[in-house]
């Protein structure tokens, strides 16, 4: 048998692997589903340059029939200046089952550390934020826990607009953010990608510390099979209380008080 046959025939059956490959390949599946999320955001200024943060978060599924988790947060926070802070926290997370049928609701235990920074370009006030978490995810088998945790990082970027409509301060502003987050570690195989938040609403100062931010936010987010996805229609109320016990005259370009689960 010659050269030329030889080749020919180790090469001939590639396009067909190739075929087998693409038509055995799990097709992309997109899961449409409504949720509603509802927050506290606490952020305590004790001094110039030191504080705390405290927040509470709730979502639910089907809009607001079914638990989806429930989210506690705190941590410390240094302020170099009033536009640039650094916050390190931890978090805990309860998880509704997501098994039909299912029980068992699990744990997760979070660490984070926080970069944030405000400005301003013209009247528009800009929020830019990153975030690092490190996650224990409890597994749960057959509606049962294992005990056993799987751990993996995550890395976040949150860029926020501020858009003033009015020079009266009781006419809400427009809210733009969107948010970027992907994830690694040996638990993490198809899904690098985690997911990506996209909100649009109104925000609105009501006095005394307090403000509100509400909206429709789109989530898309990759599941760990790597060919499913969760497209999340969320409506979406947030509560922001800033207390601020430091001693200089601020003139604050943009609170920094923009949080998420």
């Amino acid at each position: 048998m010659s050269k030329r046959m030889v080749v020919f025939w180790l090469l001939c059956p590639l396009p067909i692997v190739s075929l087998q490959a693409q038509t055995t390949a799990p097709k992309k599946e997109i899961n449409d589903q409504c949720q509603s999320w509802i927050s506290m955001n606490s952020t305590f200024r004790l001094s110039d340059h030191w504080g705390a943060i405290a927040d509470i978060h709730i979502r639910r599924n089907n809009f607001v029939s079914d638990p989806n988790f429930y989210f506690l947060r705190a941590g410390g926070g240094y302020w170099l200046n009033d536009n640039l802070s650094f916050i390190v926290g931890y978090g805990h997370m309860w998880l509704a089952p997501s098994a039909p049928g299912g029980s068992t609701w699990s744990n997760e235990n979070r660490l984070y550390e926080q970069i944030a920074y405000a400005s301003k370009i013209g009247k528009v006030s800009i929020l830019n934020r990153f975030r690092d978490e490190h996650r224990w995810r409890e597994v749960v088998t057959n509606d049962k826990s294992t005990g056993d945790y799987a751990f993996s990082n995550r890395l976040r970027y949150l860029i926020s607009l501020g858009i003033p409509v009015s020079s009266n301060k009781w006419v809400p502003q427009i809210s733009i953010a969107n948010e970027l987050a992907v994830q690694f570690g040996k638990a993490i195989v198809n899904n690098t990608f985690d997911q990506i938040r996209l909100f649009a609403g109104i925000r609105q100062s009501i006095g005394s510390g307090f403000a509100y931010d509400f909206g429709y936010m789109l989530l898309y987010q990759q599941k760990a099979s790597g060919y499913q996805y969760d497209r999340n229609h969320t409506i979406r109320l947030f509560f922001y209380y800033n207390l601020d016990r430091g001693t200089k005259n601020r003139n604050k370009v943009v609170p920094l008080m923009y949080e998420d689960e």
